[in-house]
């Protein structure tokens, strides 16, 4: 703890990606930076625990970093040379079909375009300029949307594409392979398919698997936790864990004050120092839908029908994407559905320290409604073993978390909703409330860095880039 004679620059609540982005970005300003975490361990959803047999490591919530290749703050973290290994599949993700047929994302646009028929030819005139123009265009899509892009052409492009729903995007293909893989990437915006800028997130997704093939960490996410900690640490910074910050009392005198948390906690801890409109705003904002998650310890590799799926790291199980927008459509309507969209994750394909020798680990999660308590693991398993007959007699053990239980582990999933904040077109353009800088609470020197700041969920940081930047602006014109 700060003692009260020495000056605390600023002070990040939560220690998951965003805040050890944030805290590292002030650290390398120059501030004293202090980080507290109400858990026994820093990380937030990139922890790796022992959740069913000894030996068998599952990564509690993320394991495929598609976002790191793309990701501003990560390409000038140097990965490799902080120890942080990563794995590569051979296809990035796969979609199987009944029948034994799949469409799978395999290295580049053109590769891809070559394995599905008849569509290729518009797959690869949809993907080859968005993928040739990644470069210029993901820092603007992991931005605020109303920052002036530094490419407005590009962006332009990318845009056209992006506002229009899933379900429009896939009207320029005819095959089912085809549609379906549009349809497993772009229902992770958790929205039905038919909404506006569901085809912006498939899309990004799909360039990110084309530039850097969604990789694991060897040994698990906790491992890149591990590297941001060092990073902190080589920076002046320090992380308390076993720290919760239940009132502002809690907390030492600092300049600044960042929050990697859900908005309403920001609100809960701080009390009367946040202001009436944005207390008003953050009652207003909406929760995403929930997740339930299976994770398994398993004797051996999914049989999964299709080879395509046995040579990916992550599988979008849920069928034709008219069953995927059905399942999706469900649970928007507050509807458990029986056949869900399910992602699977399978990280010992390429990482043999995941489990034991000859067995794996593999865990997936399908979307709910938020607060939900339902238990999903038969219609999840039944799904996996439509498209991989024998899947359950691998099975040694498996921990199940509904989304309530995820809520329980980490009060950041407001009711099981993994990335902070229902991706709703207004919610995209206003993340979290009205106000042209985002991460700024109109409360000075307190600032929201979660993802439920632009640009969201998942793990590349630049929620927490971006609240830092804003809070060493805001410092720097201060008197």
């Amino acid at each position: 703890m700060t003692t009260s004679s020495t000056r605390l620059d600023a002070a990040v609540v939560g220690s998951g990606p965003n805040g050890l982005a944030a805290a590292i970005t002030l650290a390398r300003a120059g501030l004293s930076v202090e980080v507290f975490e109400g858990a026994s361990s820093a990380g937030g959803g990139c922890r790796t625990e022992e959740l069913t047999l000894p030996g068998f490591h599952h990564d509690v919530c993320s394991t495929i970093q598609s976002m790191i290749a793309l990701s501003p703050f990560f390409k000038t973290f140097e990965l490799t040379s902080r120890g942080v290994p990563l794995c590569t599949p051979e296809i990035a993700f796969a979609h199987p079909l009944d029948g034994g047929r799949a469409a799978a994302l395999v290295g580049s646009v053109a590769t891809t375009a070559e394995g599905l028929g008849r569509d290729g030819h518009a797959y690869e005139k949809l993907m080859g300029p968005l993928v040739d123009q990644s470069a210029k265009t993901a820092p603007s899509i992991l931005a605020p949307i109303l920052t002036v892009p530094s490419h407005p052409f590009a962006m332009a492009r990318f845009g056209r594409a992006g506002l229009r729903s899933a379900s429009q995007l896939v009207k320029r293909f005819s095959t089912d392979e085809a549609k379906a893989l549009m349809a497993g990437v772009s229902a992770h915006a958790m929205l039905p398919l038919d909404a506006p800028m569901t085809s912006a997130v498939g899309l990004f997704l799909a360039m990110s698997a084309h530039i850097g093939g969604w990789p694991v960490v060897e040994g698990g996410s906790a491992v890149l936790v591990e590297a941001l900690l060092g990073a902190l640490k080589d920076s002046g910074g320090t992380v308390h864990v076993d720290r919760y910050i239940a009132s502002a009392s809690d907390l030492p005198h600092a300049r600044l004050t960042l929050f990697d948390t859900s908005p309403q906690t920001m609100v809960e801890v701080m009390g009367e120092r946040v202001t009436s409109r944005y207390r008003r705003d953050v009652a207003r904002f909406r929760s995403g839908p929930g997740v339930c998650k299976v994770d398994w310890a398993l004797s051996g590799s999914v049989p999964w029908l299709a080879p395509e799926c046995r040579r990916a790291a992550t599988v979008h199980v849920g069928g034709t994407f008219e069953e995927v927008a059905a399942a999706e459509n469900d649970v928007a309507w507050g509807r458990h559905a029986e056949r869900p969209y399910c992602i699977v994750v399978q990280p010992s394909l390429v990482d043999s320290t995941r489990a034991p020798s000859g067995k794996s680990t593999l865990w997936a999660y399908c979307h709910v409604p938020n607060g939900s308590d339902v238990d999903m693991t038969s219609r999840i398993e039944d799904q996996i073993e439509r498209f991989a007959p024998g899947f359950r007699d691998l099975i040694l053990a498996r921990s199940t978390m509904t989304a309530t239980d995820e809520q329980r582990y980490n009060a950041n999933y407001v009711g099981g909703d993994i990335n902070g904040g229902a991706g709703t077109l207004r919610q995209t353009l206003f993340r979290p409330a009205l106000r042209w800088n985002p991460y700024r609470t109109g409360t000075p020197g307190l600032y929201l860095c979660s993802a439920s700041t632009p640009p969201g969920g998942g793990v590349h940081g630049m929620c927490g880039v971006g609240a830092a930047r804003a809070a060493l602006r805001d410092l720097r014109r201060t008197p």
